[in-house]
């Protein structure tokens, strides 16, 4: 289904093939041979999402802009299922794998993997022709790659990295983050309210 959110309708090229079950909400561009399969989800939560041309996003993935992050996915690039990219900018001749998670700010290099159930944190930079093992998470600018087994590692580097300042604005310290986490992010959630499908 396609829906008008925050008063942009999504914009589909007429070779592009969206599944029925699919659910395409907002401003967002889907180019010339793009395919986006049953149960995929592309959502605008205040800024632009756009897909190359010939580039795959597969059932069950998840693609979402914010109104601080974009998302632009270049041509012949190929989301797998399940995975997740939340206000990145990937590059031409991606493989995202099964299970993948993209942050916000995240830039990923023309032709690079990120390998089933692999991670690139918010602000990370994968150079062109970068590969994320399986299950490994990519960190930092410059990029550090760490197995799953190095959590402190991670932890530190992603500590420095403020998910919740950086995505939401709020310090980490906050003795009740999670109250206000939830209630502003539901406030801006709340805007689908008015939502109205265009299909």
């Amino acid at each position: 289904m396609r829906f008008s959110h925050l008063g942009a309708e999504p914009r589909i090229h007429p070779d592009a093939v969206v599944a029925s079950t699919a659910v395409i909400s907002g401003d967002v561009v889907i180019g010339a041979g793009c395919q986006v399969l049953h149960g995929a989800v592309l959502t605008s939560e205040g800024s632009r999402i756009v897909l190359g041309e010939n580039t795959i996003v597969m059932e069950n993935a998840l693609i979402r802009a914010s109104a601080t992050h974009p998302v632009h996915i270049g041509a012949h690039t190929l989301v797998g299922p399940m995975a997740s990219v939340a206000g990145a900018d990937v590059g031409d001749e991606v493989f995202l794998a099964t299970g993948t998670r993209i942050f916000n700010g995240a830039e990923i290099g023309d032709r690079s993997e990120v390998r089933i159930n692999a991670v690139v944190h918010l602000r990370t930079v994968l150079p062109p022709e970068t590969v994320v093992p399986i299950g490994w998470v990519a960190v930092g600018d410059p990029l550090r790659l760490l197995s799953p087994d190095r959590h402190d590692e991670i932890w530190a580097a992603q500590k420095e990295l403020d998910f919740p300042g950086y995505v939401f604005g709020l310090d980490r310290e906050t003795p009740d983050l999670m109250v206000q986490l939830t209630e502003r992010y539901g406030r801006s959630l709340s805007r689908h309210a008015s939502d109205r499908a265009v299909d």
